[in-house]
């Protein structure tokens, strides 16, 4: 039980990643809160298979892109638990739009939710740990973050900042007692890619600049989560944990 006695805030938690470590963090003895924005039967779903390893949970909706519902979300997280040890930003969106094509209504809402999103959650809850001079934050950026790709422009820029926000939040935060580090995922089938990945094209193209020539599944990323949210990693932070198959090494 790594997380004994620990509590942790997921957003994105209802589904994908995000709801793999939410469940991955009940079993090592975390309570969970589980944030969502608009899939409310995923996240009650979720919060069931937490409580049915033992563990509390409780859903809460939130827009992280919204300062006030950040503030909000926090707040009834504090209310349940007394305190947030862990915070795991997994809250993102994806769109495939060529450079030329990307509206400014695509491009605001992909780093809003992104990278604006990661920040809020990361400052509200950041100043909640300082109270407690302790906490682990965990971003869940991309391999995009350090290559390109066709047609993800603002998605990979969006995780691009979130690269530089996790060393920054890192340094500023070091003296207060407060981890942050980032979990770089290759090609992980979720719900938000699943179509592209059934695409024979798209998926020989991706699987063609993998190494491994695997396609990872959300529970490839609790390992490297619970890693960086226990005193196992008590010496890490400002770093980025590549979990990709070996994409980045080529």
């Amino acid at each position: 039980m790594r997380l004994q006695g620990k509590v942790a805030l997921v957003t994105g938690g209802s589904r994908g990643m995000g709801r793999a470590i939410a469940l991955g963090f009940a079993q090592e003895g975390a309570d969970v809160a589980v944030s969502y924005r608009s899939h409310a039967d995923e996240a009650g779903s979720a919060v069931k298979e937490i409580q049915g390893v033992g563990r509390r949970a409780v859903a809460v909706e939130a827009d992280v892109a919204s300062a006030g519902a950040v503030r909000a979300m926090v707040d009834r997280v504090i209310q349940e638990f007394g305190r947030i040890d862990i915070l795991v930003n997994s809250a993102g969106i994806l769109s495939r739009t060529p450079f030329l094509e990307i509206t400014e209504a695509e491009w605001d809402a992909v780093l809003d939710t992104n990278l604006k999103g990661c920040f809020l959650v990361t400052q509200a809850v950041a100043r909640e740990m300082v109270k407690r001079r302790s906490g682990v934050i965990i971003n869940m950026s991309s391999i995009g973050q350090q290559v390109a790709g066709p047609n993800v422009t603002a998605y990979n820029t969006s995780k691009g900042g979130v690269a530089q926000l996790t060393r920054q939040a890192a340094l500023e935060l070091v003296d207060h007692g407060i981890r942050v580090n980032a979990i770089c995922p290759g090609l992980i089938e979720t719900d938000m890619n699943r179509r592209d990945i059934a695409q024979k094209e798209f998926r020989a193209r991706r699987l063609a600049s993998i190494p491994m020539k695997v396609i990872g599944k959300p529970e490839d990323v609790v390992g490297a989560a619970l890693f960086l949210a226990s005193d196992e990693s008590r010496l890490v932070t400002g770093t980025h944990l590549f979990v990709d198959a070996g994409a980045t090494m080529i």
